[in-house]
C-alpha cells in the first residue's frame, strides 16, 4: 500500500468532526481503498469464518464476528479474553492484512495518537436487526493506546456514552468508510451501535463490517 492512497483519503475527507474529549469522527477515511480492504477482510474470513459467539451468561451474541493479527478477542462461559489462537479453527488468527494496520496507524495518527501500532483486528458483521449493547473495551492490557473502528456496508447509528454505563449517550449516523477513533479521556466510554436497520449497500449487501483496531499488549 503506497502513502499517497492514503494522503488521497486524507485530501477527500475534509471532516474531522471532534465526538468528544479525545474522540474524533473521520468522514468517509476509507473510501479510497474501500475495495483493497474489502478483498483483505474476506481473505480474513476465508481462514478464519464468522461465528456467533456466547457470552460468559450463556447469551448468544447479536453481531457475528472474527479477528485477525497476534490475538482475538473471544467470549465462552469462561470470560472474555483475547487468545493467540482460534478456537473454531485450532490454527492461529490470520496475520493483520498489510493494510489494515497501515489504515489503523494512519487514522490513529489523524484522531491526534501518533504512533499506534494494533495487535488486534475484530471484524463483526452486522445484518438488519443486530446491534451491540453499550459496553467498554476493558480486556485489553494497554489503555494508552486508542481505539479505532471501520465502518464498511450499510449505514448504522453508533452510540457513544460516558465513562458510567448511566451516562446518555450520544447518536451518531456512521456510513461506508468512516472511522471512529478514540482514547485518552474517551478511552473506557461506553459505546454500542444501535440495531441495524434494513437496507442494501452497492458492495456488502444486506450487511455491515466494522474493523475494530485495538493494541492488547
Amino acid at each position: 500500500m503506497t502513502a499517497d492512497l492514503f494522503d488521497s483519503a486524507a485530501e477527500a475527507q475534509p471532516s474531522r468532526e471532534e465526538i468528544a474529549d479525545g474522540a474524533v469522527l473521520l468522514r468517509g477515511f476509507v473510501r479510497p481503498i474501500e475495495s483493497e480492504l474489502i478483498e483483505a477482510a474476506r481473505a480474513v474470513v476465508t481462514q478464519s469464518p464468522f461465528r456467533r459467539m456466547t457470552t460468559p451468561g450463556g447469551h448468544l451474541m447479536s453481531v457475528a464476528m472474527t479477528n485477525c493479527g497476534e490475538r482475538g478477542w473471544i467470549t465462552d462461559h469462561t470470560g472474555y479474553r483475547y487468545d493467540p489462537i482460534d478456537p473454531r479453527t485450532g490454527a492461529p488468527w490470520p496475520a493483520m492484512p498489510p493494510v489494515f494496520r497501515d489504515l489503523a496507524r494512519r487514522a490513529a495518527e489523524q484522531g491526534g495518537f501518533a504512533g499506534f501500532s494494533p495487535d488486534a483486528c475484530l471484524v463483526n458483521r452486522y445484518e438488519p436487526g443486530t446491534r451491540l449493547s453499550l459496553h467498554q473495551d476493558k480486556d485489553e492490557l494497554d489503555y494508552l493506546a486508542p481505539i479505532v473502528s471501520v465502518s464498511l456496508g450499510l449505514a448504522a447509528t453508533f452510540l457513544f456514552g460516558g465513562l458510567a454505563r448511566t451516562d446518555k449517550p450520544r447518536r451518531f449516523r456512521l456510513v461506508h468508510g468512516d472511522v471512529v477513533v478514540w482514547g485518552g479521556p474517551s478511552r473506557l466510554a461506553y459505546h454500542g451501535v444501535a440495531p441495524l436497520a434494513e437496507g442494501e449497500h452497492a458492495l456488502l449487501g444486506r450487511r455491515r463490517i466494522n474493523l475494530t483496531f485495538r493494541k492488547v499488549l
